[in-house]
């Protein structure tokens, strides 16, 4: 493993008992360990975070010196179980926020160090206190830099929190756990008038977006006066849902039927069905790497590219190659812009000197056109529709069901982590276990 990486980095939180104390009372510290070496932060109580929260019987447990938290073992032991009560719930949700942000700035140190660390987790707070003012900022700030998508989540986040609230300014002290649960459960719920329904709910995976941006902001402003809400449910803490993994691979088999049907020679149905087929062959890359790709990356018969999700980081990007298959190559000769000099695009999709708007624009319009092609081609061959997701779901589920590793498969979709991977493949491991568990009810073929 190389040095320096944050997964090496480990924190807890935990009693100092290396100096005994009369009275059994201990402070609770923050560890951070990181290449053997362990550093020990005080857990201090900051009364503006807080404000009347603490009742005088958790007060007691503040030393009144330097507000450090101090604790016996009884009681910290109750603080620190799944969904404590009072008296110990509150401070609970207090310790184990700072034990996030901690978790948070780790990620943020790369290299690691410990001074870079402290530097970053002691940071003075902004004292910025507008939610939507600052995902307005942020939307902007990555419409500039042309990441026109992850522009769209923030200003999405944005108007949400705006009807949701029916106001056009929000504290960060308002965005307590409970207003992200009742924020959530609003989201999930279909907006009805006079009794009549008149928009579908939100998903799973909407929510899971937008709070995300919240987050974020959250921690980039470090808005002082507010206890941060975000970590795990059982630390009394907003966990933000994650999109129920309804993502349907298709067999082998119905590839095959894709492969074999036969459209309109040279119509748009018929270059929508090879592009989904380039997707599916091409370790599964999405639409827009498709459109960037350029005959530079072409190397004899590989295509090596990093993937756009990763291109803006150096210490994110994810280099793949894709072996140029005899399929492969007859859909670039087929469909490939010519001349193919070394800068253009392979595909007609994208044009050099574009804004990032027009790249955008374009892009989510080959998505459409590719998406509304294939609805009639699964009718024609009788199959449930596919989308250009479908493809690069496929593409890792039939490795998976030929045998294929899962750090194969992981490297081959450009994954940072093979837990990403593992989501992907989930469906199929669902299939798996339905299919042994009707295999242990088979009594009838058993008897014979």
């Amino acid at each position: 493993m190389e040095p320096n990486q944050t997964k090496d980095v480990t924190t807890a939180i935990l009693l100092e008992k290396r100096m005994v104390r009369i009275n059994g009372y201990y402070p609770v510290k923050l560890r951070v360990t990181y290449d053997r070496k362990q550093k020990f932060y005080t857990i201090h109580y900051h009364p503006e975070k807080v404000g009347d929260d603490f009742t005088e019987q958790q007060k007691y447990w503040i030393k009144r010196t330097d507000k450090s938290i101090t604790l016996n073992e009884k009681e910290f032991k109750k603080v620190r179980q799944a969904n404590p009560s009072e008296p110990y719930k509150t401070l609970a949700v207090y310790i184990n926020a700072q034990e996030e942000q901690a978790q948070i700035t780790k990620e943020k140190v790369k290299p690691f160090t410990f001074e870079k660390f402290e530097d970053k987790y002691f940071a003075k707070a902004t004292t910025s206190n507008d939610i939507i003012s600052v995902l307005q900022g942020q939307a902007k700030e990555k419409q500039s830099a042309g990441k026109i998508s992850t522009a769209r989540t923030y200003e999405g986040a944005m108007n949400s929190l705006k009807e949701f609230t029916g106001k056009d300014k929000l504290p960060f002290t308002s965005v307590t756990v409970k207003f992200l649960q009742e924020y959530e459960k609003w989201m999930l719920t279909p907006k009805v008038i006079k009794g009549k329904k008149i928009s579908k709910p939100n998903s799973r995976a909407t929510v899971g977006i937008y709070l995300r941006d919240v987050r974020a902001v959250f921690n980039m402003v470090k808005p002082t006066g507010v206890i941060y809400p975000f970590g795990k449910t059982k630390h009394g803490l907003y966990a933000i849902p994650k999109g129920r993994n309804l993502k349907k691979a298709l067999t082998l088999a119905d590839v095959g039927k894709i492969a074999n049907y036969q459209p309109i020679e040279g119509s748009i149905e018929h270059r929508s069905r090879d592009l989904w087929l380039f997707s599916y062959l091409c370790n599964g890359i999405n639409t827009k790497d498709i459109a960037r790709l350029k005959y530079a990356n072409i190397h004899g018969d590989k295509i090596t590219l990093i993937r756009a999700k990763t291109a803006e980081t150096a210490e994110e990007q994810s280099t793949i190659d894709i072996m140029i298959t005899r399929l492969i190559g007859r859909i670039i000769d087929k469909w490939g812009v010519k001349p193919g000099t070394q800068d253009q695009y392979i595909f007609p999709i994208l044009r050099n000197g574009m804004t990032p708007q027009d790249e955008y624009k374009a892009i989510q319009q080959a998505v459409q056109t590719i998406n509304k092609n294939m609805v009639n081609v699964c009718s024609g061959i009788k199959i449930e529709k596919v989308t250009t997701y479908t493809a690069r779901h496929s593409y890792a589920t039939v490795l998976k069901r030929s045998g294929a590793s899962t750090e194969f498969i992981s490297e081959s979709l450009g994954h940072r982590n093979t837990q990403t991977t593992r989501n992907y493949l989930a469906n199929f491991e669902d299939d798996e276990k339905m299919k042994w568990a009707e295999t242990l009810a088979n009594f009838d073929a058993a008897e014979q």
